[in-house]
């Protein structure tokens, strides 16, 4: 256990309890209070939780209401997890609840968690980044009342033509299939993953020129991943690491007769 009194920013995967991180888990079941992201966060990754721990949905609270549950519990000499879903790193308000708890002089840790691009392609059976075809992946999200940084626009970051995840989007899928076809050509494959790794899981498949009608027909408006990228049909890349030709730190080639 860590001697130290930290607040710990712990995230807790995509939805399946069982993606939680051995140390998230050990870090729960001994919280005194835990802040959790309710209308993100699958409740039953909460049975890890002690019985008598103090639960805040932060869904209903703004960020100085989180704050003061934070920097109070602290004084108070408690246990205290921020809970948030999939990874704290992506979309996870870390840098602006870090800063007040800076400002206070108490120390934070974050634990990093399993996000939902990942379980998403998992539950695909797909690799994200392809040998000879794409090697770059882009996380963002469309524009609505959040605005982007101008060079981050779903219509720029399209003309690289790989891999794409987008998040927090589904509701403005009609937006998002206009912005992409500006780059992408109509047929390019797409995914929409409805609540990656739950028991409700659901997967959707088809081209880009059809992305905002699917969404319709399925009654998506949030809780969903778009992928977007010709990994999603890819067969036949072999990568160079376990060609018997390719010799590298770990193996000789064999020679050709």
């Amino acid at each position: 256990m860590d001697k130290e009194n930290k607040i710990y920013f712990v995230g807790a995967g995509p939805g399946n309890p069982e993606l939680i991180t051995l140390k998230g888990k050990r870090l729960l079941e001994s919280a005194d209070v835990i802040v959790y992201a309710g209308s993100l966060v699958n409740p039953v990754v909460l049975e890890f939780a002690r019985k008598d721990a103090e639960l805040y949905d932060s869904a209903k609270m703004t960020l100085e209401e989180i704050s003061k549950v934070l920097i109070d519990s602290y004084k108070a000499g408690k246990r205290i997890v921020r809970l948030a879903s999939g990874d704290p790193s992506i979309f996870g308000a870390v840098d602006e609840m870090g800063d007040v708890l800076k400002e206070e002089e108490i120390l934070f840790e974050v634990v990093p968690g399993v996000s939902s691009f990942s379980a998403a392609a998992a539950s695909l059976q797909r690799e994200l980044t392809v040998p000879n075809l794409v090697q770059t992946v882009i996380l963002t999200r469309a524009e609505g009342r959040t605005a982007m940084p101008p060079k981050e626009k779903l219509e720029d970051l399209a003309k690289h033509e790989c891999t794409i995840a987008i998040f927090l989007s589904a509701v403005l899928a009609q937006s998002v299939q206009e912005k992409l076809l500006t780059a992408y050509p109509p047929e390019t494959p797409i995914a929409i993953v409805y609540k990656a790794s739950w028991p409700d899981e659901k997967i959707f498949q088809g081209q880009l020129r059809e992305l905002a009608e699917i969404m319709r027909r399925e009654k998506i408006t949030m809780t969903a991943l778009i992928l977007v990228g010709k990994f999603l049909t890819a067969h036949g890349h072999k990568s160079k690491l376990y060609d018997e030709t390719f010799s590298h730190a770990f193996r000789r080639a064999k020679a050709t007769p």
